[in-house]
């Protein structure tokens, strides 16, 4: 690419990393639904089976700081190729693993690459969009990433009920090599996608508003996640449909988080808050809804879309604010933007089994999401408070 590149050099650069992080979500949401089939495999049960899931998990969250800041005077487009090429031994070895504890070993492997990968993406992505598009840029990586949970891991998970799990890393490994080849050919070679000093980058963790961020996309994220985990129960248990819908459901929800994910980006560029107000807002009337009338299938099909639409927008602008709070490590904010979602889907699991366990019904994970929700409203409001009083201190003439 030149300095100015065509129309056609950006819309391909872009399909590359929207592409890597399509993988990505194909990879960890695909690991749920050929849980299953690992646990036959391997002759273990479905709970110990789902360590490997945790495993990613704890990889992304460690992951996301530690290879940001390790890797913090690495250009840009060298970071994406070393991330994707990891990405792709993680799930080769995934497939080829002989027992659990090599199969845990290879999921966090995999999981290692996911927050620096959408960091350093939305960096590149911000660079080819320009000034002024830090939104869309952000929200283009994370398309991959919400179009997996509608095409990615229904393929990938049929493909490991036909064929079995392994093949399912396998395809997921050799798309993977697709994507590394595309990131080769079509991402800009240029010094602006230089790294910075770790010192520079870790200055980003100094600031309070950065944390507060991270808290509001955690427990964002945590209550989608109270949902999209117990979708299936929800579906056949609450609603008394076949298992056939349970594909649906998660179809819908992902479509619903791609749509709200677009809008989320075009938002986040113009206001900068009413994303996180009109998304969490939204969602609070949904779970309402879900909680109390979650049992009808024609209420709770349409919830599933609005609901990943409402929180899917206020993710761009979380994106965002951290990267105007942070201007100086914007690849480690978004970094850690992944990581907090990550943690959020840990939250948000407990939370909604939490409700399950205690005997108010497959519905109770809605209450858990509203109050996770209701949370994240409070703490986004707090932040806004400590940033007005900040500027006001900043701004009070001083007396000699």
């Amino acid at each position: 690419m030149t300095n100015s590149p065509s129309k056609l050099a950006r819309s391909l650069a872009l399909f590359a990393l929207a592409l890597g992080s399509f993988c990505i979500g194909t990879s960890e949401f695909a690991s749920m639904g050929i849980i299953q089939l690992v646990s036959a495999s391997l002759g273990i049960d479905v709970p110990q089976a789902s360590n490997a899931v945790t495993a990613y998990a704890v990889g992304v969250v460690i992951g996301a700081p530690a290879v940001t800041l390790a890797a913090a005077r690495l250009n840009r487009r060298t970071l994406l190729l070393a991330l994707m090429a990891l990405f792709v031994v993680g799930n080769v070895l995934s497939a080829v693993a002989t027992d659990l504890n090599l199969l845990m070993a290879a999921r966090f492997l995999s999981g290692l690459p996911q927050g620096a990968y959408f960091g350093a993406g939305a960096m590149v992505a911000s660079y080819i969009m320009g000034p002024g598009q830090e939104g869309r840029a952000f929200a283009i990586v994370m398309t991959g990433l919400t179009v997996a949970t509608i095409i990615g891991s229904p393929l990938a998970t049929f493909l490991g009920q036909n064929l079995g799990w392994r093949e399912t890393y396998l395809a997921v490994a050799v798309l993977s090599g697709l994507a590394l080849l595309a990131i080769r050919q079509w991402l800009p070679r240029t010094e602006a996608l230089n790294g910075a000093p770790i010192t520079q980058e870790l200055s980003a963790l100094r600031s309070g508003q950065v944390w507060g961020v991270m808290a509001v996309a955690t427990t964002g994220i945590a209550s989608l996640f109270a949902i999209y985990t117990f979708v299936g129960p929800i579906v056949t248990d609450a609603a008394k449909l076949a298992p056939a819908m349970i594909p649906v459901a998660l179809a819908l929800f992902g479509i619903g988080m791609t749509v709200g994910n677009s809008v989320g980006g075009s938002l986040a560029d113009r206001y900068p808050m009413r994303g996180i107000v009109l998304g969490f807002g939204i969602a609070l009337g949904v779970l309402l809804i879900i909680a109390t009338g979650g049992q009808e299938p024609w209420i709770l099909f349409p919830a599933l879309f609005v609901l990943g639409a409402g929180l899917m927008a206020a993710i761009p602008t979380m994106q965002v604010r951290l990267t105007r709070f942070a201007p100086q490590a914007p690849s480690l904010v978004g970094a850690m933007t992944l990581a907090a979602c990550n943690l959020g889907n840990a939250i948000g699991a407990w939370g909604g089994g939490y409700t399950i366990d205690a005997g108010y019904g497959l519905l109770s994970v809605a209450w858990a999401g509203f109050a996770l929700t209701l949370a994240g409203l409070a703490i986004f409001a707090l932040t806004l408070i400590n940033t007005r009083q900040s500027t006001r201190a900043v701004n009070l003439p001083q007396i000699a």
